[in-house]
């Protein structure tokens, strides 16, 4: 462990190495006349954890610019936000990302922190579930538009389950033994427990649909107009994934204070969790944090043709992303 925080203290001090050269090359400090803002898809919680430690710790500002975090929850229009300039930066997944360049919305992802989605769906043990494709006879709480609904409605039959919406509560979960409902690995199961509940959580990440999450977005013509300002983002943004890795408690504690039916107990569990789902169980050096590579989306591209979730041949792989703008210089490729 303390190997690894040193090895994570190197990589920070190296990181900053860079923005100071790339600000340096430019001459000056970014400006802007106002923060730059990033729109989150979800109350604050430990997905959002490396992106808040970036504002904790100064990352941002160190990058040259000042942003402001907006707060979601369910269906926030992130992408319709991004993609109209209302705002410079969104957190989506990578199957939203596609759904959207199929709807015609020039969002681009820049940073993708989880490799594993956390992505789960929360059965109760007794049930003797031990994988999606068991699931019967029980309600179901599913959001209707995320890609990963339709496409584990598309792929198992689910007989006898009644699919009714998720509105972000676990309250119906702990009070019905015959219910289940999505979440995230590290939030809804975790909440769950506190309340006396038995929960198990199923990957979605298992059944082989597995897309980036907590992925940075922003839109075409940011990229083209404000390059500069997109790699401080997301220079900043890989140290802040590094420092949350490392010790997310102050992190956490101002996630707590932002929500507060998070507390620190449960922010750090999911930070703990974070570590395997970001680093795919310590296989991927932390400066690598971020990337994303080519054959992943078109993975996920077919994934989703398949479910006809988008059309065949309506979105192409190289334009959904980019790892220009990563500390590394990001090797995967990428349109953009």
């Amino acid at each position: 462990m303390h190997s690894t925080r040193r090895l994570n203290h190197i990589a920070l001090i190296l990181l900053s190495l860079v923005t100071l050269v790339s600000i340096s090359c430019d001459g000056s400090k970014l400006e802007a006349d106002r923060p730059v803002q990033l729109a989150l898809n979800w109350f604050p919680e430990a997905e959002h954890g490396g992106y808040y430690a970036a504002q904790v710790h100064g990352d941002y500002s160190r990058s040259g610019v000042e942003i402001e975090i907006l707060g979601g929850g369910p269906d926030a229009p992130v992408v319709k936000r991004v993609a109209s300039g209302e705002v410079e930066f969104g957190l989506t997944n990578a199957d939203g990302v596609i759904t959207a360049r199929a709807a015609g919305a020039p969002v681009v992802a820049v940073f993708a922190p989880y490799q594993i989605n956390p992505r789960c769906i929360v059965v109760h043990e007794h049930s003797g579930i031990q994988q999606i494709s068991d699931i019967e006879n029980l309600t179901l709480a599913l959001s209707q538009r995320p890609a990963f609904s339709h496409y584990l409605r598309h792929r198992y039959s689910f007989p006898g389950v009644t699919i009714v919406p998720y509105h972000g509560s676990v309250a119906p979960f702990v009070d019905d033994p015959a219910y289940a409902l999505q979440g995230y690995v590290f939030s809804e199961p975790v909440l769950a427990r506190r309340l006396g509940a038995t929960p198990r959580a199923l990957l979605v990440a298992e059944t082989g649909f597995n897309p980036y999450a907590s992925v940075l977005i922003t839109s075409e013509a940011r990229l083209a107009s404000e390059p500069q300002i997109v790699a401080a983002v997301v220079t900043a943004a890989q140290r802040g994934w590094i420092r949350y890795l490392e010790d997310s408690h102050r992190t956490n504690q101002h996630i707590h204070s932002l929500n507060p039916e998070m507390d620190v107990e449960i922010l750090e569990i999911g930070a703990e969790m974070s570590r395997e789902l970001v680093l795919v169980g310590e296989g991927m050096p932390i400066t690598q944090i971020g990337d994303m590579s080519l054959d992943r989306w078109q993975l996920l591209i077919e994934q989703m043709e398949q479910a006809q979730i988008v059309k065949p041949g309506q979105v192409s792989a190289p334009t959904c992303f980019t790892t220009t703008y990563l500390p590394t210089s990001g090797a995967s490729g990428g349109g953009s």
